[in-house]
């Protein structure tokens, strides 16, 4: 893979580094990775301090009570984890119904599955860490109790959630804590969050047990039982991290790696599965169009399919089939087709990306989902639960249906790249449904386009809504936009940049530098030691 600029729409250099690089959407969470690199960790103690920092200093993407999943290449070779929530074991459709709703809510109780986050913090410590965990979540411990300043992008999302949470209130009244722990914020405001670091210190000491456990469990529990919450000590006792088997697929002499299901990632796999075998010239409007039609083909099955793999009845390897993906690309033609696909809704999220000197490299992601997720804030804690039961379908016949102790269909998904034995690098863009357009997209500007990695994350995107419904950035080139237009794309013009997702990515290169470029769509930030 060459790093060559792509000649006018990159914005910024990307940068370079010997012994370590952290990038992810905050300065901050991102020099908090280093610190802890300048004491002895690792990529993985790294990416754990940085995703720590961004619970306090980005919370509307993110939380202690999210879930989280990775894909690393540590001690030489690659890792998975699934650290997602199952759902109640008291959670079913006539529970749902009862209380008067007749889809899953966003907000309340009803939505919160089990977090992820704290266990998958104290188990990649544990496991990968050079450092504990007591240092590992210093950095983040301090910028909630000293203070930290708010930066523009943060400030107006905090400013809608707080506008949506107090107009929600009047509904939910057990999202009534969020109010008061959050409030409402402005750019430059310097924010302490006390309570939220008292719960880091406890989950610090007690190695992530008291979330499931111990007092932070009680607590939960205790808030739960006096607002209509599902959630048991059963429930939080019983979680684990799952590690998994990441998937892949071959792609133009490069290997592209996702978490399995129940995450969307396959979703990725199954658009660059239908491209592979094609070359296309420049980057234009052939090219966008068979990406979106490549997408939107994968999504009609994935939507359709995918969910908790204990539930599902066709398999990941019948989907990635080369045969059936050979097929799909046989269907695509010149003009845009309409098929068949599910609800896609906003998300909130962080990816974060590391790399150390030892030649480990971790692609990390965490969500509390929809921003700060349910609203269900546990008092006197910090702890904001998240919504991703959201996710599960009303209909009695999806293998996605709403049931109790199910992991719901996840959006969030890490990405990383090989080559033969050796790792190019992690990379990832959040934004709910906009993840794996947006794997596509930076994937392919990296191969097909030799873009480099701060090149491959400034060029314009693109991304597929429902229907025939494709909205580009005001950035996208108009004489292409019109010509996707002439292939039947009802395109249109989103002038919000973060409707197209917020990326990371570090390239190891042959000579081992770390090369690497963060989203300039956001508070990006990137950093090396």
């Amino acid at each position: 893979m060459n790093h060559y600029s792509y000649p006018y729409m990159n914005r910024r250099f990307s940068t370079y580094a010997k012994n370590g690089m952290v990038a992810t959407t905050h300065p901050l969470a991102t020099e908090a990775g280093i610190e802890v690199m300048k004491q002895g960790g690792n990529a993985m103690d790294a990416a754990i301090a940085t995703a720590a920092t961004l619970t306090v200093v980005e919370p509307t993407s993110n939380g202690i009570g999210g879930d989280a999943f990775m894909i690393a290449w540590m001690n030489g070779r690659l890792h998975g984890m699934n650290a997602s929530g199952r759902s109640p074991g008291k959670l079913s459709m006539e529970e749902i119904r009862k209380r008067g709703f007749s889809e899953m809510p966003k907000f309340g109780w009803l939505p919160v599955n089990v977090p992820g986050v704290p266990k998958a913090w104290a188990t990649l410590i544990n496991d990968f860490g050079n450092l504990t965990l007591k240092e590992v979540l210093a950095p983040a411990i301090r910028a909630a109790s000293e203070g930290f300043a708010i930066t523009p992008v943060t400030a107006k999302y905090w400013q809608a959630a707080y506008s949506n949470y107090s107009r929600e209130a009047e509904n939910f009244e057990e999202i009534k804590p969020w109010l008061d722990v959050f409030g409402t914020v402005s750019a430059g405001e310097i924010k302490t969050l006390p309570h939220h670091a008292e719960t880091l210190r406890d989950i610090a000491e007690t190695d992530g047990k008291s979330v499931y456990e111990g007092a932070l469990a009680d607590r939960i529990i205790r808030y739960s039982n006096e607002t209509g919450g599902l959630l048991s000590h059963e429930d939080l006792e019983g979680f684990e991290v799952d590690y998994v088997e990441p998937i892949s697929i071959g792609y133009k002499g490069h290997e592209i790696h996702e978490i399995p299901p129940n995450g969307q990632g396959i979703t990725a796999l199954m658009a660059l599965g239908v491209l592979k075998d094609d070359m296309f010239g420049a980057l234009d409007a052939r090219t966008y169009h068979h990406q979106i039609e490549a997408i939107k083909q994968a999504f009609a099955d994935t939507t359709t399919y995918v969910a908790d793999p204990d539930h599902m009845k066709v398999g990941v390897s019948q989907l990635l089939d080369a045969a059936y993906l050979k097929a799909r690309r046989g269907e695509i033609k010149e003009e845009a087709e309409l098929r068949h696909h599910g609800d896609l809704p906003e998300g909130g999220t962080v990816y974060l990306a590391t790399a150390d000197g030892e030649g480990n490299m971790v692609s990390y992601i965490q969500s509390n989902y929809m921003g700060f997720g349910s609203g269900v804030v546990i008092p006197e804690t910090g702890l904001a639960l998240h919504n991703r039961g959201h996710n599960f379908s009303m209909d009695e016949n999806h293998a996605n249906f709403v049931e109790g102790g199910k992991k719901p269909f996840h959006t969030i998904i890490p990405g990383f790249i090989t080559k033969g034995d050796r790792p190019v690098g992690p990379f990832g863009v959040m934004g709910a449904f906009m993840q794996p357009q947006g794997h596509l997209q930076v994937a392919m500007n990296l191969i097909d386009y030799n873009m480099n990695p701060q090149s491959a994350l400034d060029a314009p995107r693109w991304q597929f809504k429902s229907g025939m419904d494709v909205e580009v950035e005001d950035r996208f080139d108009p004489d292409i936009a019109r010509a996707l237009a002439r292939r039947g794309h009802k395109i249109s013009v989103n002038l919000e940049p973060n409707s197209f997702g917020r990326g990371q990515v570090i390239i190891r290169g042959e000579d081992g530098a770390l090369i690497g470029g963060t989203e300039s769509r956001t508070d990006g930030s990137i950093s090396i030691y």
